[in-house]
């Protein structure tokens, strides 16, 4: 149970975490961490990637954003998810991460939290800072991903609760060059721009 304490440091660890803590084997420490998860003592995030249950019912907004990063790599936090963590948006997400990647759209839902991941083109992926050991998108970049799922029906969002005033509108309009026209007349129909 020690070693439980001191792997609960961390946000969240792996199998060959706990083998290598505890000094076992692959297959022991997967089995340990099964009988873990049955008795609650973890959660399990995905296969191989878990948290200890005292972790996860303290977790901060940032710890929640360093599991979206590792559950899926490469990602960033964006959408809603960013925009609120910049303040752009009243709309609050509690539980609810949002992100974009590169390999596939997928949600995984670990407990009472949702980690949704958008797949998107390789050129589209950028414009993130890392801060905190997170990677997240710039505010201008939240947005355009928003704006360019919801101008081609992927996604939805309430336009109303964004205050547009703390957005930069030179760095959308920079952003928004590699962009589709169906993106760009939709930026332009929210902001102006």
């Amino acid at each position: 149970m020690t070693e439980l304490q001191e792997l609960s440091r961390k946000t969240c660890f792996t199998l060959d975490d706990v083998a290598q803590r505890l000094g076992m084997q692959a297959a022991s420490a997967r089995v340990l961490c099964s009988r873990y998860v049955r008795q609650g003592m973890l959660v399990r995030l995905k296969n191989g990637f878990y948290t200890t249950v005292w972790k996860w019912e303290n977790l901060s907004r940032n710890d929640y954003f360093k599991i979206a990063n590792i559950l899926q790599v490469p990602s960033y936090v964006s959408l809603m998810t960013a925009l609120a963590y910049y303040e752009v948006t009243t709309q609050a997400q509690n539980n609810y991460q949002e992100s974009i990647c590169l390999k596939r759209s997928i949600v995984y839902n670990v407990r009472e939290a949702v980690f949704n991941y958008v797949k998107v083109q390789n050129r589209y992926y950028g414009d993130f800072v890392k801060t905190d050991d997170i990677f997240i998108a710039t505010k201008e970049k939240a947005f355009i991903d928003a704006a360019y799922l919801y101008s081609f029906g992927k996604y939805k969002f309430d336009i109303e609760s964004l205050d547009m005033n703390k957005l930069d509108s030179r760095k959308l309009r920079s952003l928004l060059k590699i962009y589709p026209k169906k993106t760009k007349e939709t930026v332009n129909r929210l902001c102006g721009i």
